[in-house]
C-alpha cells in the first residue's frame, strides 16, 4: 500500500502502512528505513501548536513535552534525565547533520481530521528548527518543507527528482475538515466510504484553489481516476 497526497485514511490503515501495531507518539524518528513519521493536527483543541503555510509547502511542527506535563509548565527537553536523546533531540541532531551535508532527512506527515480519521499530507524534508518562547516556557519548532526527493530513490541513493505536482496541491486542514463534514465522509458520486481523496473540482493546474471548500470535494479512487482521465483526454 502507498497513500496518495490528500488521501483520507483510517487510523488502522495508517498503522498498517507504517507496519506498526499502533502509533501513539506524534514524533517517530526513523520509524522506517529512509524516513521518520509525524502525526499532526491544526484543530483548535490540538495539544500542540502545529501550523501550515498558506501554500501548503511548509509545516511548522511543535516538539513534544516532558511526559505527563499536561499543564505545559516545563521547557520541552532535548535529552532525558539519563542523557539519552528525546524525540526532540533526535530530530534536532538529524537536522544539524543535514545542514552540514546538504542531505536533508525525510519525514512523512499525517494530519488528524477527527477521531480515527487522518489524511496523508505527503513527504517532507526536515529543514530547520528553533527553540522559542511560547507562553511561559520554551518549545522546539521544526520546519518541514515539501521535498524534491522520491522515497524509493532516497532509500537507494538519496537522489533528487522533480517535486510531485500533487505535493503542491496541499489543502488547509480547516478546509479538509469542513469538506469531510459537508460531504458526510463519503464519495460525492457514489457514496463509497473507502479509499477517499480530497479532489479539486476545478483542477489546480487550471487555476482551481485549494483554499476554499467550495472547490474541494470527496471522491473515491475510482471516480477520482475517471475524472482525471476525462480531463486528460
Amino acid at each position: 500500500m502507498s497513500f496518495d497526497v490528500n488521501q483520507i485514511v483510517s487510523y488502522r490503515e495508517m498503522c498498517n502502512e507504517e507496519e506498526q501495531e499502533q502509533l501513539q507518539r506524534g514524533m517517530n524518528f526513523e520509524l522506517r528505513q529512509g524516513y521518520s513519521v509525524v502525526l499532526m493536527s491544526v484543530k483548535t483543541n490540538a495539544p500542540y501548536v502545529d501550523r501550515i503555510s498558506d501554500d501548503g509547502l511548509t509545516i511548522y511542527y511543535e516538539g513534544h513535552d516532558v511526559p505527563g506535563d499536561r499543564l505545559k509548565e516545563y521547557d520541552q527537553p532535548a535529552a532525558n534525565p539519563s542523557g539519552t536523546l528525546t524525540q526532540n533531540g533526535m530530530y534536532c541532531h538529524a537536522i544539524d547533520r543535514a545542514k552540514k551535508s546538504g542531505d536533508y532527512p525525510l519525514v512523512k506527515v499525517y494530519e488528524k481530521l477527527q477521531m480515527g480519521i487522518w489524511t496523508y499530507r505527503g513527504l517532507f524534508e526536515m529543514r530547520d528548527y528553533s527553540f522559542i518562547q511560547r507562553g511561559r516556557r520554551k518549545v522546539f519548532e521544526y520546519v518541514f518543507t515539501v521535498t524534491e526527493q522520491k522515497l524509493e530513490e532516497a532509500e537507494k541513493h538519496h537522489a533528487r527528482k522533480v517535486i510531485d505536482l500533487e505535493q503542491t496541491r496541499q489543502i488547509p486542514g480547516k478546509v479538509k475538515l469542513a469538506v469531510f463534514k459537508r460531504d458526510k465522509g463519503v464519495c460525492t458520486q457514489c457514496g463509497a466510504k473507502d479509499n477517499l481523496h480530497f479532489d479539486h473540482i476545478l483542477p489546480y493546474s487550471k487555476g482551481g484553489t485549494s483554499l476554499k471548500e467550495e472547490n474541494i470535494q470527496l471522491l473515491c479512487a475510482r471516480h477520482n481516476l475517471q475524472k482525471s482521465d476525462r480531463l486528460n483526454s
